[in-house]
């Protein structure tokens, strides 16, 4: 039962996403960025369900099993860092798409402001292959370890079978496909995490009794901050608020901005992005908590399968089922994202044929290498999926974000000065990570932050060398 109700589910995403080749144009333009015709509502269903993955269902939910409650001040940071950057830059993003040369990250990036700046554009477009192709591992990793514990599967199955169903989808409808599949997905994830949240509660007695034997686990299990000095608390809210903020060096979803129709649905589009945000993000936590309660922690048992375990635990199987295709669409909808801006980076970035039919060939192409490529990693990398994916998510808001918040200030850089951005944002990512004890600060923080500060001084240098 469980199995079939999964591959119900599936084949269901598959059809919405092949629906969508009644409506492509076959151009590059329309696999790439639908055309940027999308309405308000799928825009943001799209985008917030890309940007909550296998992150939340694997990662966050395993981190809350672990921590507890103090957990929140990840939500709570990043969707206010999230917000900032929306409010700051979405607008100026969109305006500058409607540019006929962005069809990409960085035809975005390389043409802003009128520039035609073609070394940061393949600069661009080389991490963004390289990092979102590791990206894409870590999602196709997340519905590995779903399908390993609900059916028993090895995990190169599930690996296999979520990078099939991208593949198809994808190379049919391209961007419209993933858009479409997302909004769906998006819907069946939000019922899965409340199913979840009934059953955890009727497990525990009910909601009071929940509470009481959460109280019971660890005595701090349910303080709303971490058990460190105000200093120390103050540093892991704002490494958190930078994680949002990272969202506008993120290609996957910043595509999908391009993407909308009309500058005025923008305000309706985060309607959508952040009630669904706000919502699923708070299942996550529930859910964490009420997993905890439903099955004690033990030496060897991995955080990252609580919800699994979960869904096994407390629910019949045509509902665990319905769970599992959740998480798997989670990492779905994330991982086909990823592999269209690595494929949109190849043909627009790198490679520009003259003819559409050949430019769509090529694109499709691409898919296909960049996808197997992610299949690889996740088959043979050992990483947890929340360390790949805040890996990941921290080296492209690291790299990207400061240039895209200089830019929608106002300001201008030259090549030079929007290049070395760039890389100081990645090494300063990388030295605080090596060299920061304890982790205390997400290091996403002071790589946007040592961005923003090479800025400020690498004008004045670069501008009189």
């Amino acid at each position: 039962m469980i199995t079939t109700s999964f591959l119900i589910f599936m084949l269901a995403f598959l059809a919405i996403g092949l629906l969508s080749m009644f409506k492509s144009r076959n151009t590059q333009e329309d696999y790439l960025v639908a055309d940027k015709s999308v309405p308000a509502w799928l825009t943001g269903l799209s985008a917030v369900a890309t940007n909550n993955s296998g992150f939340m269902f694997i990662g966050m939910i395993g981190l809350t099993y672990s921590t507890g409650l103090s957990s929140i001040w990840v939500m709570l940071g990043w969707i206010a860092g999230d917000l900032m950057a929306s409010l700051l830059a979405v607008g100026k993003i969109h305006a500058a798409s409607r540019s006929e040369k962005v069809h990409s990250f960085g035809g975005l990036l390389g043409h802003w402001h009128g520039n035609n700046h073609h070394h940061l554009r393949r600069l661009i477009g080389i991490m963004t292959v390289f990092f979102l192709t590791l990206y894409a591992a870590a999602q196709l990793k997340a519905g590995s370890k779903a399908t390993q514990v609900m059916l028993d599967w090895e995990p190169s199955t599930g690996i296999i079978i979520g990078a099939i169903i991208v593949l198809i989808y994808s190379t049919a409808g391209g961007l419209r496909a993933s858009i479409w599949t997302d909004a769906a997905q998006s819907i069946v994830m939000i019922c899965g995490m409340a199913v979840l949240i009934v059953g955890g509660i009727q497990i525990a007695g009910g909601w009071d009794s929940a509470i009481h034997k959460l109280t019971q686990i660890e005595p701090n299990y349910l303080d709303w901050f971490p058990d460190s000095s105000v200093p120390e608390i103050l540093l892991f809210i704002t490494g958190w608020v930078f994680g949002g903020i990272a969202v506008i060096g993120q290609p996957h979803i910043i595509i999908r901005f391009i993407s909308l129709d009309d500058p005025r649905h923008i305000n309706r589009m985060r309607v959508y992005y952040y009630s669904w945000f706000t919502l699923f993000y708070s299942a996550t936590i529930a859910v964490g908590l009420l997993s905890r309660i439903a099955f004690p922690e033990t030496a060897n048992f991995d955080a990252e399968l609580a919800l699994p375990t979960m869904a096994q635990t407390v629910m019949p199987d045509v509902f665990v089922g319905l769970v599992l295709a959740a998480l798997f669409a989670a990492t779905l909808s994330t991982a086909d994202s990823l592999i269209l801006s690595c494929s949109a980076a190849l043909t627009r970035d790198f490679i520009q044929h003259p003819g559409k039919v050949h430019s769509l060939i090529v694109a499709k192409v691409a898919t296909l290498v960049i996808l197997t490529t992610a299949a690889v990693i996740a088959l043979t990398g050992t990483q947890t999926v929340f360390a790949l994916v805040l890996d990941a998510w921290g080296l492209l808001g690291s790299a990207f974000a400061p240039l895209i918040i200089v830019y929608s200030l106002g300001y201008r850089a030259s090549q030079r000065l929007a290049i070395s951005m760039v890389i100081i944002g990645i090494a300063c990512f990388l030295a605080w990570q090596q060299l920061a004890p304890g982790g205390l600060i997400y290091s996403v923080a002071p790589g946007i932050f040592s961005g923003l500060l090479w800025f400020v001084v690498g004008r004045k240098v670069l501008d009189r060398a």
